[in-house]
């Protein structure tokens, strides 16, 4: 889904919708968590694996797309823009989420474990809490993180970066993506005029892929979520 095709200059809305979705998900995700933990919610086996998978492809998702900003998107920008922005920083906080996000990993691997028929309750909200604690340092460190990252770079994009650019970068970006589960997601959290940008830039594929591939996770995301 190319966001800057017939664009005159970089169109940022893919990759702001990109980082909003990331943000979310991960809050939406530790107040479930917490909520497990509270005992507000009875979670059993089947939607614990379920979870697993879908904080998995976060994970998988969040490291994937700061890789490519690190080996795609930041050459670019300093061969475009050395002079104007300084990335050190904004790499250093990819390298200290990848931590944070192995730590997710093994938090829900740890709330599966013990979600064993008849098991003790107060061991599945034990492992809840520590899950729902890892989640919101996560969560804290994405806020700071791409708000930094936003003020920062995308003004440099749209002046210096060349659409071609662009689009060699959002392609990187979307190559090693889940698209099952990163699409519907776009849809989920971009607003209505950011959304008929992009099928308008993207054409009827968007919305033939949004149709096939919603259902499904509109089945996972209930699982994991409820409703």
């Amino acid at each position: 889904m190319d966001t800057s095709i017939t664009e005159s200059e970089p169109n940022l809305v893919g990759f702001r919708i990109n980082h909003r979705t990331m943000r979310a998900d991960t809050r939406r995700l530790a107040d479930l968590a917490e909520r497990v933990a509270d005992g507000r919610i009875a979670y059993d086996l089947r939607r614990g694996k379920a979870l697993r998978t879908y904080v998995r492809l976060l994970c998988d998702g969040i490291h994937h797309h700061h890789r490519m900003e690190d080996e795609v998107l930041w050459p670019v920008l300093t061969r475009s823009a050395a002079t104007e922005v300084e990335l050190r920083d904004l790499s250093d906080d990819h390298a200290s989420l990848d931590p944070v996000l192995d730590e997710t990993r093994g938090a829900v691997d740890g709330l599966v474990a013990v979600l064993t028929p008849g098991g003790p309750e107060q061991r599945v909200r034990s492992a809840a809490g520590r899950l729902a604690t890892v989640l919101a340092q996560l969560r804290d460190l994405l806020d700071e993180h791409i708000e930094e990252e936003e003020r920062l770079i995308f003004p440099v994009i749209r002046r210096y970066v060349s659409v071609a650019d662009w689009t060699t970068v959002e392609r990187a970006v979307r190559k090693g993506g889940a698209l099952r589960f990163e699409l519907p997601r776009i849809e989920r959290y971009a607003r209505p005029e950011e959304l008929a940008e992009l099928k308008r830039i993207a054409g009827p594929v968007l919305r033939l892929m949004l149709a096939a591939l919603r259902p499904g996770f509109r089945r996972r995301e209930a699982t994991v979520f409820g409703g």
